[in-house]
């Protein structure tokens, strides 16, 4: 079951091409994402030290976390997230759609 909650995280889409997606994700305190599921395996990068809440599958787990920290998800789960911390926070999301296009030179 989702968060109950009127406060829309917001995303900021930054790319979105065939090898991959990149989101920031601002929130208000309490601000959810809503229910959603990946298609793609994905990074998510903390921009601020915060509290993310999520939920998966009825279980609800909160994760402090501090600005750099990163965590990665395979494509399929259904979760939503929420700040459970009292203040700002955000995050970018990295949904890898097309690992074998990100391949380039490293010169």
């Amino acid at each position: 079951m989702p968060f109950v909650c009127d406060i829309p995280a917001v995303p900021t889409q930054l790319q979105d091409d065939d090898a991959v997606r990149i989101t920031r994700w601002d929130f208000e305190p309490s601000a959810v994402t809503g229910l959603h599921r990946h298609g793609w395996p994905y990074f998510v990068v903390m921009l601020t030290d915060g509290n993310l809440r999520t939920e998966t599958d009825g279980v609800v787990l909160d994760r402090p976390m501090t600005a750099g920290a990163s965590y990665s998800r395979p494509a399929g789960v259904q979760h939503d997230v929420q700040n459970g911390s009292p203040h700002r926070i955000a995050f970018i999301e990295i949904e890898v759609k097309r690992p074998d296009l990100l391949a380039t030179d490293a010169a």
